[in-house]
C-alpha cells in the first residue's frame, strides 16, 4: 500500500470512529449505554472492506478503548468497575474481529475476481488479434491450394508459378506472426537478453532486406557506408528493422526509402513511406502490443510488429519513434548509439 493510501485509510478510520462516538453520545438519553457499543461495528465494517484487515483490527481495538474511556464507569479512565462491562467489551471485540475478517475476505475475493476478469479480457484480446491475423493468410492459402488442385494440368506454367508464389507469400506471413508472438513473449518475460556485436549499419540493412525477400524490390536504400558502426544484437535489430519495413510496405503502394545519418553520438535509421500517415493521437498507441491503430485510409495494423521493434531497439540501448502527418506518409526513426572510435577500430 502506498503512503497516500495509508493516509486515506488512517483518515477514514479516525473519521468513522469519531462519527460513531458522536452517535452514541446522541443516543445515550434513549438507550442503555452498554448496548450502544455494538454501533462501532459500523466503523469496523467499511474500514475492513475498503482498507483491509489490518486497519479494521486497529479500528476495533481503538473503538473498544474509546467506548471504555468515554462511556463505561468510571468514565475517563480505562478501569472497569463492573464485570458486566468486561463481558460486553469482550463480546464486542470478538464480534468486531469476526466481522472485519469476513469483510476483508470478501474484499480479497472481489479483487481476485476483478483481476481474473481483467486477465480474461486480456488472454481474449490476444486471441481476437491472433485469430484475425491468422484467418486472412490461411484463407488465402486454402483458396490458392484449391485453385492449384482444381486447375490440374490445365494451368499454364506461369499461372502455376504465380499461385505457388502466392502460397509462399502467405506462409511467410504466418511464419512472421508466430515469430512475433514468440519474441513478444520473450520480451515481456525479460528473457530476450541481447548479445552485442559490432556491426556496420549498411550490413544490418542488408540482412533485413534479405529476410524481406521479393518485397525488398520496393525498398530504396540511401545508407552511407562511412556511417560509424553500432554495437548491437544483430538478430534482434534485424527483426526490428524487418517489422518496420513490412509495416511501411503494407501501408504504402509506392517505394519505401531507408536512410541513415549520424546525429552526435547516434546513428539514426529512418524508414520513410508515402502511405496515408498516422493520426497524432495514435502515434504512441501503435507501439503498444495488440493495439490496432487505424491509418488514414482505414487500414488496420497487426498490433505486434511495431511493439516488438521498439522493444528490441530499447533493449539494445536505442530509441524508436514515429514522425507523421496524415496524408503525407510516415517516418519511423531508430536511433542507435554509435560505437566509440577505439571500439570501432
Amino acid at each position: 500500500m502506498t503512503l497516500q493510501r495509508h493516509v486515506r485509510a488512517a483518515t477514514l478510520s479516525v473519521a468513522l470512529v469519531a462519527l460513531v462516538t458522536g452517535a452514541i453520545y446522541a443516543l445515550r438519553p434513549i438507550a442503555p449505554v452498554l448496548s450502544l457499543g455494538v454501533l462501532y461495528v459500523f466503523a469496523v465494517l467499511p474500514v475492513a472492506a475498503l482498507a483491509g484487515l489490518g486497519y479494521a483490527l486497529l479500528v476495533a481495538s481503538g473503538s473498544m478503548l474509546a467506548f471504555n474511556f468515554l462511556f463505561l464507569p468510571p468514565t475517563h479512565t480505562f478501569r472497569l468497575a463492573d464485570s458486566e462491562n468486561w463481558a460486553a467489551l469482550a463480546v464486542y471485540l470478538m464480534t468486531a474481529v469476526s466481522v472485519s475478517t469476513l469483510a476483508a475476505r470478501s474484499r480479497r475475493r472481489a479483487e481476485e475476481a476483478e483481476r481474473l476478469a481483467n486477465d480474461v479480457a486480456g488472454k481474449t484480446a490476444v486471441l481476437r488479434s491472433v485469430s484475425h491475423d491468422l484467418r486472412s493468410p490461411l484463407t488465402a492459402i486454402m483458396t490458392t491450394s484449391e485453385l492449384l488442385d482444381d486447375g490440374g494440368e490445365s494451368l499454364m506454367p506461369d499461372e502455376r508459378a504465380e499461385l505457388l508464389a502466392a502460397i509462399r507469400k502467405e506462409v511467410r506471413r504466418v511464419d512472421r506472426l508466430v515469430s512475433n508472438l514468440l519474441e513478444l513473449s520473450r520480451l515481456e518475460a525479460g528473457a530476450a537478453e541481447p548479445a552485442p556485436e559490432l556491426w556496420p549499419v549498411d550490413g544490418l540493412v542488408t540482412r533485413a532486406l534479405h529476410v524481406l525477400g521479393p518485397a525488398n524490390e520496393r525498398v530504396v536504400v540511401a545508407v552511407d557506408g562511412d556511417s560509424p558502426p553500432v554495437r548491437i544484437d544483430a538478430a534482434q535489430l534485424e527483426h526490428a528493422l524487418v517489422n518496420v519495413l513490412e509495416n511501411a510496405l503494407k501501408f504504402s503502394s509506392e517505394r519505401v526509402e531507408v536512410r541513415a545519418e549520424q546525429a552526435r553520438r547516434e546513428v539514426v535509421l529512418r524508414v520513410v513511406d508515402r502511405g496515408p500517415g498516422i493520426p497524432r493521437a495514435e502515434q504512441d498507441l501503435i507501439f503498444q502490443p495488440f493495439a490496432r491503430g487505424t491509418s488514414g485510409d482505414g487500414a488496420r495494423g497487426s498490433g505486434l510488429g511495431l511493439a516488438i521493434a521498439r522493444g528490441f531497439v530499447t533493449l539494445n540501448g536505442g530509441r524508436m519513434w514515429v514522425e507523421s502527418t496524415p496524408g503525407r506518409g510516415a517516418t519511423f526513426a531508430i536511433a542507435l548509439p554509435a560505437a566509440e572510435p577505439a571500439s570501432a577500430a
